[in-house]
């Protein structure tokens, strides 16, 4: 049982009353990691990704401070979540309608928080109230920490992604079965 911080649900409209700490435990996860990681640019994404249908964000709290937060929705059927990916996938693999799979965004925590569980508790917490068929992520191939997480978290890497923005890393895209 996790005996960390404490877990809440947020949806948009409640996240946006938290949207500094949100940023703020986002830059620093990301302090190492290059100059894509911006407070700017990861306002725009949150500003893109928070009006989809269904967004949802599971925190960790310690006391009034955020350490760590996931975040995704469901992928619509005029999702560009798939755009950009690359190689042969299974034919049907990236039809969405809003029910079958669950994008999970960012699932960040910050530094001094690390490798104490709160990842694994936030992910679990957050997949384990969806209903979806799978979910799907991103990962940088070279973060070996949360390659070493999703692997032994049941997360199957089933091909490559570069996003359309410009500067965009390659990501590999993983999915896991989850719902009932």
């Amino acid at each position: 049982m996790f005996d960390g911080p404490r877990l809440r649900h947020y949806s948009a409209v409640q996240a946006r009353a938290v949207l500094n700490q949100l940023v703020g435990v986002y830059l620093d996860a990301h302090t190492d990691d290059g100059p894509l990681y911006t407070a700017e640019r990861y306002e725009r994404q949150l500003a893109a990704h928070m009006p989809r249908p269904g967004w949802t964000s599971v925190t960790a709290w310690n006391g009034d401070g955020l350490v760590g937060y996931v975040y995704g929705f469901p992928l619509g059927a005029d999702t560009h979540w798939w755009d950009g990916i690359q190689g042969p996938v299974p034919e049907g693999f990236l039809d969405e309608d809003g029910r079958r799979t669950f994008g999970v965004c960012e699932l960040v925590v910050r530094r001094s928080w690390q490798r104490q569980g709160v990842a694994r508790a936030l992910h679990d917490e957050l997949l384990g109230s969806r209903s979806e068929e799978r979910a799907a992520l991103l990962v940088r191939p070279n973060n070996t920490a949360a390659q070493h997480a999703y692997n032994s978290w049941g997360w199957q890497p089933v091909g490559r992604l570069r996003p359309s923005r410009e500067g965009a890393p390659l990501f590999e895209v993983r999915t896991k079965p989850i719902g009932s």
